[in-house]
């Protein structure tokens, strides 16, 4: 494997070309393991980026895949339609709340979140209400890296700064600060409120990742929370956009996060472990109302259109995933994988430097002091035998679905190692 010309031409997510982190080849990945070229093994623990919740090399997912290459990989969407598109809609219209009916399948997370924007934008400009055209947000959030989506990110945590005067400018509410199992406290709501007081005249909607903020401090929050913006949305009249790319499909021990809370929103983003991270696929739903005023609007279309949108490879891979899914013990594999994580990842609460440990469902977060530095702690979790890819003061997992209690101390255990490293 040529990693000169790797180090020299190929850029990395959230990399520099001048001075590039390191990077370890993998040569293949099976159920948990990412297997090294070098020969060694990693319990991977993050799924690769929330995504591969039945693991890697699924022969379930493998046989969808190829039967399908062999009759369709690709048509476009205008026009044409397919049984593998119209299977997983049908999908998703089941498993999300009633009032979401319509589905728009787009191909990444990030453009799902720029058409949720783009839907809440028509629907006020279709009334002739041009004027409300910005969203509310909440600080410690993160939506995505496309322009639209960087603009509702934390102006500061959510890795975007540096176009802060580039992007739409949008309002900001304090995040969060009940935890998910504190007492309710009508304080926690008092910012909120004010914002849209404030704002609610130029506001399209407001859009926020349920229960758990993700890229933005891994930070989880009370469901009272979340069902109180739902009752202060209804109160001005406002469109609810529930970012849960990150959250879907059983992230949080939930279905979805919005369950924790019961309610729905107006619009619903979905993506990463839609296809079990073997494709990349996304999508955007809405309720039958927002979709009705979009189309009485001047376009009388939602003006978006994906070269791959429907794309029936990935549909069919999602279709497998959400089968899958919903014929195994699901609920209970994350109640385990939650108990374990509580257990032992607790005991980093006594050590020197750890600031916070908090978890919920399938992810376990260990908050530091300090800022680590990627290029030297990377390595170390290598030499563990895991796969953790820490951010900040952030040290977090959220293992595949499939993940065995010996695999997961091997993580916990490799995780409090390598803090000890850190911190002395």
């Amino acid at each position: 494997m040529d990693l000169d010309f790797d180090r020299q031409h190929i850029w990395h997510p959230y990399s520099s070309m001048t001075r590039p982190d390191p990077v370890f080849p993998v040569k293949k990945a099976e159920g948990v393991y990412l297997y090294l070229e070098d020969g060694r093994r990693l319990v991977d623990g993050m799924s690769s980026w929330w995504s591969a919740l039945h693991g890697y090399n699924h022969p379930t997912l493998n046989t969808a895949a190829i039967d399908q290459i062999n009759t369709m990989s690709h048509v476009m969407f205008g026009g044409l339609t397919h049984e593998p598109a119209i299977k997983l809609c049908k999908q998703l219209v089941k498993l999300t709340p009633k009032p979401l009916q319509k589905v728009f399948l787009v191909d990444s997370g990030s453009i799902a979140v720029e058409v949720a924007i783009k839907m809440s934008l028509q629907f006020w400009q279709a009334q002739g209400k041009p004027e409300k055209h910005r969203l509310l947000s909440l600080r410690n959030g993160y939506h995505g890296d496309t322009f639209a989506a960087m603009s509702v990110c934390d102006p500061v945590t959510g890795m975007h700064h540096i176009f802060g005067d580039r992007v739409t400018p949008q309002i900001f509410s304090e995040s969060p600060q009940c935890r998910f199992d504190e007492p309710w406290d009508e304080r926690y709501i008092k910012d909120f409120r004010q914002k849209i007081e404030h704002h609610y005249h130029e506001l399209a909607a407001v859009i926020l990742e349920p229960i758990v903020q993700g890229a933005g401090g891994m930070r989880f929050y009370s469901p009272h929370y979340l069902k109180r913006v739902r009752e202060i949305c209804d109160e001005y009249e406002l469109l609810l956009i529930a970012d849960e790319i990150a959250t879907g499909f059983g992230r949080t021990g939930k279905w979805f996060a919005c369950e924790h809370a019961d309610i729905s929103p107006d619009i619903l983003c979905l993506g990463k472990a839609m296809t079990a991270g073997m494709m990349t696929l996304a999508a955007t739903l809405c309720t039958e109302k927002v979709s009705n005023i979009i189309c009485q609007g001047e376009a009388n279309v939602l003006m978006h259109g994906p070269t791959f949108m429907g794309n029936p490879l990935a549909c069919v891979v999602a279709n497998a995933s959400i089968n899958l899914l919903l014929n195994t013990p699901w609920q209970m594999n994350i109640r385990n994988i939650e108990q374990q994580l509580i257990e032992q990842l607790s005991e980093c609460k006594e050590m020197s430097g750890v600031k916070d440990v908090r978890c919920l469902g399938g992810i376990g977060v260990v908050e530091l002091e300090q800022t680590v530095t990627l290029k030297q702690v990377q390595p170390w979790f290598v030499d563990e035998g895991i796969w953790v890819r820490p951010f900040g003061r952030l040290i977090y997992i959220m293992p595949p679905f499939i993940i065995s209690p010996d695999e997961i101390q091997t993580l916990t255990s490799g995780i409090k190692k390598v803090i000890y490293k850190i911190t002395t």
